[in-house]
């Protein structure tokens, strides 16, 4: 599933290509991930003009002028793919954009994904994405803002970072080594951190996020250019690496489960037990 640095890579790209275009027709072979029915979403878009484009948590937030939001979530996997004149749009699409200048863009879901357009003025009552917490990327995400996050909490920290509504973007890919730079169990309660573990769990989410977004994310996913990302497993430290060495003192990494999810820790660095 693309998590907070594939399509942070996505949107920056449709920024650079999609501003100031208008769009012209739409086509959707998959009603389904419509938030309203084909035609009505049609005569709602068409003609309006992109302003901006840019990720929030696991979506991605596209400005239409006037006064909408075309939202975009590529569901457990999917294709987001730019065309132009000079290039064909791919064959297999459930959903295709074009613009007047006869560019735009088609996606193809792997499974189940989001394409909502909504009235600005109702973006905070949207059931998906109106309560989506801050995302990492963001200026406004400081240490300060990190703090008055966990202030209050006593829930597992895997589990506080995997819900959207704390912060958007983090998934189970990403967290892995997240929490193995931070030193941090999964099971650890985030009351139970001390100020300079939770200093070392905002510099880990900042450091793990940004290293994947300089390397384009995943070497399984695609940008919006269909070019794959640089991030292959040699770059997980921890992560899907049951067995290997742990990277720093090479105790065997084990794979363990935490809720409904599988994580991968190294023992004696990620001590379950706080003392």
């Amino acid at each position: 599933m693309p998590e907070l640095p594939e399509i942070t890579v996505l949107a920056r790209q449709m920024n650079k290509e999609l501003q100031d275009k208008q769009v012209a027709k739409i086509e959707s072979k998959q009603p389904k991930n419509l938030n309203m029915p084909p035609e009505e979403f049609a005569k709602k878009i068409k003609g309006k003009t992109i302003t901006n484009t840019q990720a929030r948590g696991k979506w991605i937030f596209i400005k239409l002028q006037p006064d909408y939001y075309l939202l975009l979530n590529l569901g457990m996997n999917g294709d987001l793919l730019y065309f132009n004149p000079k290039q064909a749009p791919p064959q297999k699409y459930h959903f295709k954009l074009e613009f007047t200048d006869k560019t735009g863009f088609t996606l193809a879901f792997q499974w189940f994904g989001y394409i909502h357009l909504v009235a600005e003025k109702n973006l905070d009552k949207h059931k998906l994405t109106g309560r989506l917490g801050i995302t990492p990327t963001d200026k406004q995400f400081t240490l300060e803002t990190f703090k008055k996050l966990l202030a209050n909490k006593k829930t597992g920290i895997k589990n506080f970072l995997l819900n959207q509504k704390n912060i958007a973007g983090i998934g189970n890919v990403y967290i892995q080594d997240t929490l193995f730079r931070a030193r941090l169990h999964p099971n650890r309660k985030t009351n139970t951190l001390t100020p300079q573990e939770t200093e070392a769990l905002y510099n880990a989410i900042k450091d793990t996020v940004n290293q994947a977004i300089k390397l384009g994310g995943l070497a399984y996913e695609k940008n919006f250019y269909g070019k794959h990302g640089q991030f292959t497993a040699d770059h997980f430290q921890v992560g899907y690496k049951t067995d290997k060495p742990c990277p720093d003192c090479g105790t065997k990494i084990q794979k363990i489960r935490t809720g409904t999810t599988a994580s991968y820790i190294c023992p004696k660095c990620q001590p379950e037990t706080h003392t």
